[in-house]
């Protein structure tokens, strides 16, 4: 469960900075690179919080504080 957070978090980090380097390489010359890499960003955001609230709710993250 760990491993998976953790590879979609280097994922979000991976298409965010792909992002930054597509707006700098283009200088202007069609954002849809920036924007499809931003988009990715943006969907795996939203798939590893719900894989965070379904894990939660099915009980694999358990309060051990």
């Amino acid at each position: 469960m760990r491993i998976i957070a953790v590879l979609m978090l280097i994922g979000i980090i991976a298409s965010l900075g792909s992002a930054l380097v597509f707006i700098y390489r283009d200088q202007g010359q069609g954002k849809t690179r920036a924007v499809k890499a931003l988009s990715l960003r943006v969907a795996l955001s939203f798939l590893l919080f719900a894989f965070l609230i379904a894990s939660q709710r099915l009980g694999w993250i358990t309060d051990r504080f």
